[in-house]
């Protein structure tokens, strides 16, 4: 929420009118009074939710959807000169057979000078190749005709780099599921060909920009700095600092405009990262309000899914887990997940299932993983459909539904056997604990079971896909699996 309030709070009067107006006009008039309320009145939530007369639910609802508005109304802002200079390019044919020559020389490099400001390679491109054909009977020729091929190369390169952004953080969401080191080394080798690509373009801000999404991520995920070859290499507050100030210079550009929330959640994961838990509130509220969109239409500049997690344990250190169903009500309303993206699907069923079991909705939480299951192979990923049926048989024992219980067993059991003990030892010990569940002598039952959370603590694993590990067996637990 502080996002929206901050937003809201620096909108000029004119564009709190143009908002407002709008909204009223599309019958949005709750979404209007919240506006009202947080810019003109400064009240705070549970007044104005008392005002609007909504339960917390609604309100997340109408806040995403205000939230939305505004991005939008911003994004016109920009979109409208940016739009005038495009258009101008579109008209580069008009220019040149209706006006003189040293008329649409001009215009050329007028054009030329903004689509330097609104950093528009390809563009540029096209004005460098019609500059080039004016100039083919002066020694100009020349200097235009590198200055085309250079352009040329340029947007191939992006091209690439955009493509291999993409296809890092396709293979990134394989390897949190696997962590094996082939996978691994693929994503090593992809950085490093990103790298070296953007150093053939040094002054190449675009270029800085999509390289950072992708090697600060990395660092952070893949590869400690410790373990990369290169000295000099840049540190990640800095590169933050750099990529920030690239925003503020290009502020007309729509996609970094877009690109400001990968960068506010590398923020936040930094701050993570290194324990750094105060730093990282700062970030939280607008990572948060904008994950839908994130998941959405983010994953080819990160690997919004991680954010699930990154979320979950934050609320664990606060000991806010049963507050995250209601507020996902109102942030996905209007999400539709990937089912294509197999890890961020899975990554979202089960960050979902875990909010719904914190909040003791276990039968919905057993709804949304069966239906996982049916929807989702997973035969490449066999621990991390372990994991969803250990989650799943824990559910089991909570609603008291044996005989579904006794088929995943068996389940279980056979593949423990396939995967070896050794390699999944909390498997054996939870699986162990279902099994225990359903005796009749309760006493025996609570001294074992008791038992049973303790070793599985010590055994659940930190550095590989594990839903488990967000369980808190703890005496509350065990009092519900009783």
């Amino acid at each position: 929420m502080a996002k929206l309030k901050n937003i809201i709070r620096q909108l000029a009067q004119e564009d709190f009118e143009n908002i407002y107006q709008d909204l009223a006009k599309n019958n949005a008039e709750k979404s209007a009074f919240l506006l009202k309320y947080i810019y003109q009145e400064q009240l705070s939530d549970s007044k104005i939710m008392k005002e609007l007369n909504v339960n917390t639910n609604a309100y997340y609802t109408l806040r995403s959807r205000l939230n939305q508005k505004i991005e939008e109304y911003l994004l016109q802002q920009i979109e409208s000169p940016r739009t005038d200079v495009l258009r101008k390019v579109a008209n580069i044919n008009e220019i040149i057979f209706t006006k003189k020559r040293t008329i649409a020389i001009a215009t050329l490099k007028k054009l030329e000078k903004e689509l330097l400001d609104y950093d528009l390679s390809n563009e540029l491109m096209l004005v460098y190749k019609t500059l080039k054909k004016l100039h083919i009977h002066t020694p100009e020729y020349f200097e235009y005709s590198q200055f085309y091929n250079q352009h040329v190369a340029y947007t191939l390169d992006v091209d690439k780099i955009e493509f291999y952004m993409a296809e890092y953080f396709k293979k990134y969401g394989a390897y949190s599921f696997t962590f094996e080191e082939s996978e691994k080394l693929e994503l090593v080798l992809l950085n490093k060909e990103i790298i070296t690509i953007c150093k053939k373009y040094p002054t190449s801000r675009r270029l800085y920009v999509y390289q950072s999404c992708v090697n600060i991520f990395h660092r952070l995920f893949v590869e400690a700095e410790d373990e990369m070859i290169d000295d000099g290499i840049e540190p990640i507050e800095d590169i933050l600092t750099s990529v920030e100030q690239t925003f503020s210079q290009y502020g007309m550009d729509s996609i970094y405009f877009h690109l400001g929330i990968v960068f506010q959640y590398l923020r936040l994961e930094y701050y993570n990262h290194y324990k750094l838990y105060r730093k990282a509130e700062k970030f939280f509220d607008e990572v948060n309000d904008s994950s839908a969109s994130l998941l959405s239409s983010y994953s080819m500049f990160t690997y919004p899914a991680r954010f699930l997690f990154t979320k979950l344990e934050r609320h664990t250190r606060a000991g806010t887990l049963d507050t995250m169903y209601e507020e996902n009500h109102g942030l996905f309303i209007d999400f539709e997940a990937d089912i294509e993206n197999t890890p961020q699907y899975v990554s979202y069923i089960c960050y979902r299932a875990i909010c719904q079991f914190y909040a003791g909705k276990n039968d919905e939480a057993v709804r949304w993983l069966n239906r996982l299951l049916n929807d989702v192979s997973l035969k490449k990923f066999p621990y991390v459909s372990l994991e969803i049926k250990l989650f799943l048989g824990i559910l089991y024992v909570l609603v008291k539904d044996e005989e579904l219980l006794s088929q995943l067993l068996t389940s279980l059991q056979r593949q423990v056997r396939i995967l070896s003990k050794e390699t999944c030892i909390h498997a054996v010990l939870i699986t162990k604990l279902l099994k225990l569940a359903t005796q009749p002598n309760k006493l025996e039952r609570e001294t074992r079971i008791g038992y049973l959370f303790e070793k599985i603590k010590k055994t659940l694993p930190t550095n590989v896909f594990c839903i488990t590990k967000y369980l808190k067996f703890d005496e509350e637990l065990l009092k519900k699996v009783l």
